[in-house]
Formats: structure tokens, C-alpha cells, sequence
């Protein structure tokens, strides 16, 4: 199934992008997928192929097909807030997030927690753990609040944490006097849950003992009832309309382009990826290229430079995550033809 508003030109350059996601779906790496991709000069199209669904029963991939956006939240959602509040005056990038939660690790006023800046946040910059199994300390969302923000954390170096947006979710919670982020408006063409028969299936929830659909795959995320490091649901149409807000600049202002562009890091921007060696996003995307992926299978890659964007959208994990479904090097292949000269 197939949409198009497009030239000749695009449509070359698409059919072409798709090859891969089409091969990794008959050799059955994957279940099913769309691809997506987004022109300023020369339009947009958009391809599903496989399934959304194959265990318990099967279902078709279509183009209306809803998928959990895992990590994406954080650029999409999480970022994008973030920044619009730094525009408005009411947050500095350089000032510790205890300016907004003041009670994170209230009882150790020397604690590294309290002195975490929200850039550092933005670009994975701060000692946390990468990997934090918080749902498997109670399921009380808010007893986990409580106790994400007295945890003595365990300090390493920088890496890619959801802590971090985590605590940047409770922000915004905090900020919009809400109990959950899910009170929060999630934006245009996207939700916080879906239809289940309407939805990319995830896993066979050894945690849930049940196959996941149309509610958040993310276990941490789900515990907490809403977070800013996962959670986002939405389709193709709604992920290329984001991308296209970024590149025609109605989606985001002119200051927070340019610090979704702006290195912190040899490989993280603010929220966002940027070029690197070995990255997903491929080795032919311009020097102005921001992107990210979700641990469901999907990714966005947004070309500045080149006025375009492109997203994979697949269900990789259904029915597990304990697969080699080749995601890396599908998603490298992809980017690289999107891009090839």
C-alpha cells in the first residue's frame, strides 16, 4: 500500500529506499514496516508492506497503521517542550534542573544530582546509569516518582540514560501542574495510546503476559503511567508532518533549530543525534543532519541541508525483542540509498 504526492525525481529516490525494508520483510527479519519520506521541493511518499501483527493472529501493515514511538518521544515530544519553555523565559538551559524540582535528592543538598543543568540532560551528559529496570522496584507510579528523585544514584561516564528525560518529563509535569505527562496535549496527529487493531504490535510481554498493542511497549514508561523518555504513539503522516515543521520552520523556532543542530557531544545535539562514524543514520547525510531512533524499530532523519527528511517505521521487536532482526544495518542502508548522489 502506497501514498504519493510526489515527482519523478522523489519517486526515484524512494523506490530505490525501500528495497531494503522490503528484503528484511520477505527474509521475515521483520514483520512489517512503512517507509516514509518528505521533500520540500519535490513532495512526499509513503510505502507499508508485511504485518502489523502476527502473533496471536495476524493483521495487514497499512499507511494508517499507528506505532509506538518509544525514544522518538524525547525528540518529538520532550525536546520540542523543552525548548519552546527556554524561548518563553522559563527555563535556562545552564541553570540545575533543581530549579524546577527542587525536591530531587532534598535530603543531600551537596548530592551530583542537584547540580545536573538541563543542557546536560538534553545531551546525555550526566553521570546516570544507561539502563534502569525502575518497574521492577513497585508499580505505584507514584511511589517511583518518589523514588527516581531520592534515589542516591550510581555515577559513571555520559551515556545515552532515559533518566535524563525522565526527569525532564517530570519537569514538564511540574511546569504544567499535571500529575502524568499523559494530561499533556501530545500534539498533532499524535497520542498516548491507541486502537490495539489499529496498531504495530510489540512484544509478548514476559512482564505484562501479554502481546503489547496501542499501550507503551517501554516497561519503565509504563510503571509510571507517562514519561518524557517514551510513550508517544503516531503514524507516518504524523512523524513526516513533524519532520516537515522542523525543515520549513512552522514547528520549531529559529533558537531551537539551531540547538536541535548544535553539537554538545561528538555524537548528541540538544535531544538529538547527529553524525558520527558507524551511526544508523548512514555515512552520506549532510553536516546539518539531526536524528533519532526508538528501541520499536523506528527512526528519524531529518537533512537541513538537502530540505528533507526520512522515516522507518517498523514493528522489530513483535513478537520479541531476543532477535537479530538486523535493525542497524537495515537502517543504514536506507539512509545511505535515501541519500545516495
Amino acid at each position: 500500500m502506497e501514498n504519493q504526492i510526489a515527482d519523478a525525481e522523489l519517486t526515484n529516490v524512494f523506490d530505490r529506499t525501500f528495497k531494503p525494508l522490503e528484503q528484511a520483510i520477505t527474509a521475515k527479519r521483520i514483520p512489517g514496516g512503512i517507509l516514509g519520506i518528505v521533500d520540500l521541493k519535490h513532495g512526499r511518499m509513503t510505502r507499508a508492506m508485511g504485518s502489523a501483527q502476527i502473533v496471536p493472529t495476524e493483521r495487514p501493515m497499512t499507511l494508517e497503521t499507528w506505532f509506538d514511538l518509544a525514544s522518538l518521544t524525547k525528540v518529538i515530544f520532550t525536546t520540542t517542550r523543552i525548548l519552546k519553555l527556554v524561548d518563553d523565559g522559563v527555563i535556562d538551559l545552564d541553570a540545575p534542573i533543581v530549579t524546577h524540582l527542587p525536591d530531587f535528592r532534598q535530603y543531600n543538598a551537596d548530592a551530583w544530582e542537584r547540580k545536573i543543568t538541563f543542557r546536560q540532560c538534553l545531551g546525555h551528559q550526566t553521570p546516570f546509569p544507561g539502563v534502569e529496570p525502575i518497574y521492577t522496584y513497585d508499580r505505584d507510579p507514584d511511589l517511583l516518582r518518589a523514588f527516581i528523585l531520592q534515589r542516591e544514584w550510581r555515577a559513571g561516564p555520559p551515556v545515552y540514560s532515559d533518566i535524563n528525560f525522565i526527569l525532564l518529563g517530570f519537569v514538564l509535569e511540574r511546569l504544567a501542574k499535571v500529575k502524568t505527562i499523559r494530561e499533556l496535549d501530545p500534539g498533532k496527529g499524535f497520542a498516548w495510546s491507541a486502537d490495539p487493531q489499529n496498531t504495530a504490535a510489540t512484544e509478548d510481554c514476559a512482564f505484562r503476559h501479554r502481546v503489547i498493542s496501542g499501550e507503551v511497549h517501554d516497561e519503565n514508561c509504563f510503571a509510571l503511567q507517562g514519561s518524557g523518555h517514551a510513550g508517544l504513539f503516531g503514524t507516518v503522516t504524523s512523524v513526516l508532518d513533524f519532520a516537515t515543521g522542523l525543515l520549513d520552520g512552522t514547528g520549531a523556532s529559529a533558537n531551537a533549530l539551531k540547538l536541535m543542530q548544535t553539537p554538545l557531544s561528538n555524537r548528541r545535539t540538544h535531544g538529538w543525534e547527529h553524525p558520527f562514524t558507524d551511526w544508523w543514520g548512514g555515512s552520506r547525510c549532510s553536516v546539518n543532519t539531526i536524528g533519532h531512533t526508538g528501541f520499536t524499530g523506528v527512526s528519524l532523519l531529518v537533512d537541513f541541508d538537502r530540505g528533507r527528511a526520512v522515516t522507518l517505521l517498523t514493528n522489530r521487536v513483535h513478537p520479541t525483542r531476543h532477535f537479530d532482526s538486523g535493525i542497524l544495518p537495515l537502517r543504514q542502508a536506507v539512509c545511505d540509498l535515501f541519500n545516495q548522489a
